[in-house]
């Protein structure tokens, strides 16, 4: 039928007169009740006042509001204004509790402890617990912030203990699982942030496991993951205890299969060493082990949860409280306890004060301020490695490089980096040496650089391993062959025995076999012998004394670049001639003086001779024997005088010998011998007698023997 549920007709409503239809049906049941409608009474607006205070706190007050309110209020010590406060310290409070997170953790507990901690206490707890246990994955991060406010006020850190452990006690006895989850998981964090003692954690799992069910050894599982590292750090014992317990549990096989394949899981977590679960995170490790308040707490104690805390109660001693907490807070922030000083007083006369203006600028400038710890200068080296390394060739480096913000100075960073890179790798990269082509062909400064990091290199090589010293040394290789540095560079080698190390010789040698691969061996000797660089030759192509320039010899050919040696070899051949020629002219003022002294010594001899051969004449036969035995004597004198020309003449002949060539050699005692020959003509020229005969006979037979 055409007929509502209330019995009238559908369509005898009324939808245009605004809901009419149900007024005339309100009017008719208040009719029928015999009620008549109030009569409102129109009243004067009332003053605004106070919210009344009750459990909840009262009605929402936006903070502007609440600040001006408690701006009018005159009395800062009345139970109004001390309400407002508790207001606004429970918001701040809640607000900061919800607003941490791992990144911002460290900027949040100064503005929470710029809060009265100490009349807030039990707001925290409950803000902390609450926030907790609807987000239990943020309970690491809750348990720091715990674990920080702990340091400062351990009676925070206990409260907060206290009312998780009740809270435990009160779900697991109602079989709450959720809540014990959340409450076990926030234990396990205090317990490795070490606000709460290990004994609680085996407490605990013993209270589980003691009749276990599917839900009990779920939650012990949970909580054993969280804080089983810190447990077999500091109680190993107790944690091999719980272990062999879910062992027996699992063996009993009494509980569901999903919660055995969960023990099995935990089983192979332990055997991973807790892996992605091993104590406090780097991150939110904020507290020092000398700082941590450890609260020895048991489930069997008599706790009190003390919620009188979270409800506000008006201070007698208002002002002393907060002047007592204005103290800590400067203390635990490392404020100045003491007030700033006044610039000046009002009494110095105005051209003090201008002075005194003029000379802070100054006394500003002339206070340098030095960074020590160089941590601007690791900075940029780390973005020049990280640079170096990113990129996917050497023009996209270059490129990234350039870019960088060097400031002048800072430009050997990158020579340093290029060449400490180029040394790590395993071998050789040419993208180190095409990248410091490119910066030295950029600018000549870095070719400089480059120039003193060989120096460097160069005087510290015996530190180097083999593997760096190698690449060290190609690395400079492709620079010399290429000509981004010059080959000036090669002034600070010195290839001799005395002068190099077993590690200088490798890097030497490897160098030159690079060069010799990227050059050519003829361009390679073309660019040694070039005359303008002579000079910067010197040390790696000696020339000084034969024994350097055969050590130079003998290294070049036992590397394979004895075709770089041929001027060397050449030297060394006409090293005698020229050491001779030099010694001769070293030598031609004595031998003026020697022939005066010969000429003198000649004439007396002449007159002895024809003084001898009178007397020889006259003299009767049985005289000759003392005769020849004085003749005798006169040719040991001779020589004598022979041997002083030998020692003059023989240390060349021994040089020469040392060399190693024969053929000058005896070339150069031949020329010896024929200038003993004639040294012996002269010597007998004048003595006509039997004796100086004999003499001058003994000479010519001692130079044709080479004797002399």
């Amino acid at each position: 039928d055409g007929r509502d549920r209330g019995g009238r007709d559908r369509d005898s409503r009324d939808y245009g007169d605004g809901g009419g239809g149900r007024r005339d049906l309100r009017d008719n049941i208040r009719g029928s009740r015999g009620e008549t409608e109030p009569v409102v009474k129109e009243t004067e607006p009332k003053d605004r006042q106070p919210l009344a205070s009750g459990k909840a706190g009262g009605s929402y007050v936006p903070p502007f509001k609440l600040a001006q309110m408690m701006a009018e209020q005159a009395d800062k010590t009345g139970p109004e204004y001390q309400r407002m406060t508790w207001d606004a310290l429970k918001k701040s409070i809640n607000g900061l509790v919800n607003k941490v997170n791992g990144s911002n953790i460290k900027n949040i507990l100064p503005e929470l402890f710029g809060e009265n901690m100490i009349r807030g206490r039990g707001l925290f707890a409950r803000s902390v617990m609450k926030s907790q246990m609807a987000s239990p994955h943020f309970s690491p991060i809750f348990a720091a912030l715990v674990a920080v406010v702990n340091t400062k006020f351990p009676e925070l850190g206990e409260l907060v203990l206290k009312r998780v452990i009740l809270q435990f006690r009160r779900a697991f006895k109602r079989n709450d699982k959720p809540v014990c989850v959340a409450a076990t998981r926030f234990l396990a964090h205090l317990i490795n942030q070490q606000v709460a003692h290990e004994l609680l954690a085996l407490e605990l799992i013993t209270v589980l496991l003691a009749s276990p069910t599917d839900d009990s050894v779920e939650v012990a599982i949970e909580f054993v993951k969280e804080c089983g590292y810190t447990l077999h750090e500091l109680s190993p014992q107790g944690l091999h205890g719980i272990f062999e317990r879910f062992r027996g549990i699992l063996h009993e096989g009494e509980i569901d299969k999903r919660v055995q394949f969960m023990i099995e899981g935990l089983f192979a977590v332990r055997k991973a060493g807790f892996e992605g679960k091993q104590g406090v995170p780097s991150e939110l490790d904020l507290v020092d082990e000398e700082d941590q308040i450890v609260h020895e707490l048991s489930l069997d104690d008599e706790l009190q949860a003390e919620p009188t805390l979270d409800i506000f109660k008006v201070d007698l001693e208002y002002e002393e409280s907060e002047k007592k907490y204005d103290e800590i807070k400067k203390e635990v922030l490392g404020e100045s306890s003491s007030d700033e000083e006044d610039d000046g007083d009002g009494d110095e006369d105005e051209d003090e004060s201008s002075d005194e203006e003029e000379d802070r600028p100054s006394e500003q400038q002339q206070q340098a301020i030095e960074d020590q710890t160089e941590t601007n200068m690791v900075n940029l080296r780390r973005t020049i490695y990280l640079t170096i390394m990113s990129a996917l060739d050497f023009e996209e480096a270059g490129h990234k490089l350039m870019k960088i913000n060097i400031q002048p100075g800072q430009e050997v960073e990158i020579c340093t980096m290029l060449t400490e890179c180029c040394s790590q790798e395993r071998t050789f990269l040419r993208y180190y040496g095409l990248l410091a082509q490119r910066f030295c062909f950029i600018d000549q400064q870095y070719a400089q650089l480059f120039d003193e990091c060989f120096m460097k290199q160069y005087s510290t090589i015996h530190r180097l391993e083999t593997n760096k010293l190698r690449n060290v040394a190609k690395f400079f290789a492709h620079l010399l062959h290429t000509d981004a540095v010059s080959w000036t560079c090669m002034a600070y080698l010195q290839l001799t025995e005395e002068a190099t190390t077993s590690s200088s010789r490798i890097f030497i040698k490897i160098l030159f076999q690079e060069l010799s691969e990227g050059l050519g061996l003829r361009k390679l000797n073309d660019r040694m012998q070039d005359a303008n660089m002579t000079e910067y030759f010197q040390g790696i192509m000696p020339k000084d004394t034969p024994k350097n320039t055969r050590f130079a010899i003998n290294f070049f050919t036992s590397i394979g670049l004895g075709g770089l040696t041929d001027n060397l070899r050449e030297h060394l051949k006409n090293m005698p001639k020229m050491i001779m020629a030099a010694r001769k002219a070293a030598g031609g003022d004595d031998d003026s003086d020697s022939n005066s002294d010969s000429d003198s010594s000649s004439s007396s001899s002449s007159s002895s001779s024809s003084s001898s051969s009178s007397s020889s004449s006259s003299s009767s036969s049985s005289k000759s024997k003392p005769a020849k035995k004085k003749a005798r004597n006169k040719l040991w004198d001779a020589s004598k005088v022979s041997k002083n020309e030998k020692e003059r003449t023989q240390p060349w002949i021994r040089e020469a010998f040392l060399a190693g060539h024969g053929a000058v050699v005896g070339k150069r005692v031949n020329n010896e011998r024929k200038v003993d020959v004639q040294l012996a003509e002269e010597a007998a020229v004048g003595n006509k007698s039997t004796g100086a005969r004999v003499k001058s006979k003994k000479m010519l037979f001692v130079a044709s023997r080479g004797w002399m």
